[in-house]
């Protein structure tokens, strides 16, 4: 197939959901946890989890970066944003996660410079127009968006730029993983592996996961059919008693990653020895930092900052919707005190969010969802 548009074709997407319902074993549950937040909206705005058989249950993951963001690192880039002739830039999602003292959006009503970009390069251009101030990007993102950084980092020390750091928070995703694994609450068949992230990482990381956990993982795009295809795929590792790390998004994905992107990561940044994330805790090397030849575009070590942790909010259940513990519609506040014009989670603000997805595609529960889609045909 070559364009979008045979990617969502509702005729092959029905006669994949057929074949995975005869791959499905009679009385057997099927739980699959699509990593990337991509993919859950996918899932929900084309209706994916109405065509499947109710013995394939599909859970979300961590693969939202904005979503695993504690909130003590939003705070301490508001403390930066808020220090003098700082202007503080930032991806468009990352503006409305809640910190402990708010958003980065309340710290612009009450007078700090944060600016929207599109990319970290724009950042370095803000720079370079305004000399006299001290311009910092929030960079979030797991090893996708890493290299975009990594780049951006030495053009700047070419180009001698002295005013531009990094608040650095790109994480990984392969220790998240391995942390839902080992994790007391574990109980998946599978996993349908990140495109994004494997465009830049390949496939080879993830093959501990079938070695040693006796896990398979697909590796998916995030159209209609790359899903759909995905599941079928898994399904019949699982009939054959197969478990192997596969490829489905070979046309973007090469299996050994991207060595000139890894390579960029690899000279400007270092693995922390451990780092917090959102709902799953301390996780240990599972984040990049600035490495110390480019110490001087380190925001962590051009500012002082608090570095207070910052406990999630008690009603907030987003670090069991994140390991696949609950559904978001399960979470206490969900739809009620949490939604995206008023979110307590980071899951219901980001774009790539769970609880986001489930919120605005009407997705509340599944059973309900079935009975409504009966009530309608009997109509």
């Amino acid at each position: 197939m070559r364009f979008v548009d045979e990617f969502r074709d509702a005729g092959r997407a029905r006669a994949l959901a057929a074949r995975i319902a005869e791959r499905c074993r009679p009385g057997r549950q099927y739980t699959f946890m699509e990593v990337c937040g991509g993919h859950t909206h996918t899932i929900y705005k084309h209706g994916l989890e109405d065509l499947l058989p109710p013995e394939v249950n599909l859970v979300h993951g961590p693969g939202c970066p904005v979503c695993v963001i504690p909130m003590g690192r939003v705070d301490d880039a508001i403390h930066i944003a808020r220090q003098p002739d700082v202007i503080m830039t930032s991806f468009g999602d990352m503006t409305r996660v809640p910190g402990g003292t708010g958003s980065f959006l309340d710290a612009k009503a009450a007078g700090a410079d944060i600016r929207m970009v599109y990319s970290p390069l724009d950042a370095l251009t803000i720079a370079r127009a305004n000399p006299d101030r001290r311009v910092v990007f929030m960079a979030i993102g797991f090893e996708t968006t890493a290299p975009s950084t990594a780049m951006t980092v030495l053009r700047a020390a070419e180009q001698g730029v002295t005013n531009f750091s990094v608040f650095c928070n790109h994480v990984m995703i392969i220790p998240a993983i391995k942390a839902i694994l080992d994790s007391p609450d574990f109980r998946l068949d599978g996993f349908i592996g990140p495109g994004h992230v494997s465009a830049v990482i390949g496939c080879e990381p993830y093959g501990f996961i079938a070695r040693e956990y006796a896990k398979p993982l697909v590796v998916a795009g995030f159209e209609p059919i790359d899903i759909l295809a995905s599941v079928l795929m898994l399904l019949d590792q699982l009939a054959e008693d197969r478990c192997e790390v596969e490829n489905q998004y070979a046309r973007v994905v090469p299996w050994q990653g991207n060595r000139i992107a890894l390579s960029a990561i690899g000279r400007v940044m270092r693995l922390r020895p451990h780092f917090e994330w959102r709902g799953l805790g301390f996780i240990a090397h599972s984040a990049l930092a600035m490495s110390d030849e480019y110490a001087a575009f380190d925001a962590e070590r051009v500012f002082d900052l608090p570095g207070v942790r910052v406990a999630d909010p008690k009603p907030c259940q987003c670090g069991e919707v994140l390991k696949g513990v609950l559904k978001p519609w399960e979470c206490k506040v969900f739809g009620t005190a949490c939604t995206p014009e008023t979110p307590i989670g980071t899951c219901m603000v980001s774009s790539e969010g769970a609880c986001a997805a489930y919120y605005n595609f009407g997705r509340f529960d599944r059973e309900q969802m079935h009975r409504a889609a009966g009530e309608a045909s009997r109509a």
